[in-house]
Parts: structure tokens; C-alpha cells; sequence
């Protein structure tokens, strides 16, 4: 991990911070072809170099989220399209133990786009 991710995860408040640190190593365990970098200030995990996923925190609540890039195409009832055209998030309660199914049903429902080619990556 870089330097400004790892600070990106240090500098939160401590539960905030295991779960986002907790929600990375669900997201990295996924598929090998996952990588992590940084966008907009945020972790952002790609698959094979194309964005699939964030981690981000709501700015008023300080709640933490995935933000998912392709939830248009993702139906779940706890992904919220909100003011958004394109990306659905799932917000998680720090305080409360992971969903951690239902992230990994989401987390592979968004990768399969990938892998069966609805969403194209450039090879």
C-alpha cells in the first residue's frame, strides 16, 4: 500500500477505520486481477486497471461506503442510486458487524460485468 492510501485509512476515527481497513481486504480477496490505487482522494480497487469499486465516507455522516462505478447495471435493495446516474453505493454501519455475504454477492455481481464482457476493459 502507498503512502497516502495508508494514511488515507490512519487518518480516520478508529471505527471508521477498521471497517474501511476490514471492507479492503474483502474487496482484495475477491479476484487476483484486483489492484489498489488511489483516485479523487479516495482508495479506489480496479480490475485488470479499470475502476470497479471505491472506498469513501459520507461527508455529513462520516459514515463509510462502497461506492460501486457500474451500479447502474447492479440490482440489490441495499444499493442506493441516490442524486447518481451511474454508481450505487452500500453504505456500512461502522459500528455494527460487516455484511459480509451480502458485500461479496455485490462485489462479484460488479466483477462478473467485467469478466463476461458487458463492461469492456481494455486489454
Amino acid at each position: 500500500m502507498d503512502e497516502a492510501l495508508h494514511d488515507y485509512y490512519l487518518n480516520k476515527i478508529e471505527a471508521v477505520k477498521s471497517c474501511l481497513l476490514a471492507l479492503r481486504g474483502i474487496i482484495l480477496q475477491q479476484d487476483i486481477m484486483i489492484t489498489e490505487t488511489q483516485k479523487y482522494g479516495m482508495p479506489c480497487f480496479c480490475y485488470k486497471k479499470k475502476a470497479f469499486c471505491y472506498l469513501w465516507t459520507d461527508k455529513k455522516t462520516d459514515e463509510p461506503y462502497l461506492l460501486m462505478v457500474e451500479g447502474a447495471y447492479l440490482n440489490h435493495t441495499l444499493l442506493e442510486l441516490g442524486e447518481r446516474k451511474r454508481m450505487k453505493i452500500l453504505r456500512v454501519n461502522a459500528t455494527k458487524d460487516l455484511p459480509i455475504k451480502t458485500i461479496e454477492l455485490i462485489l462479484q455481481q460488479a466483477l462478473d460485468l467485467y469478466r463476461k464482457g458487458v463492461i469492456k476493459i481494455k486489454e
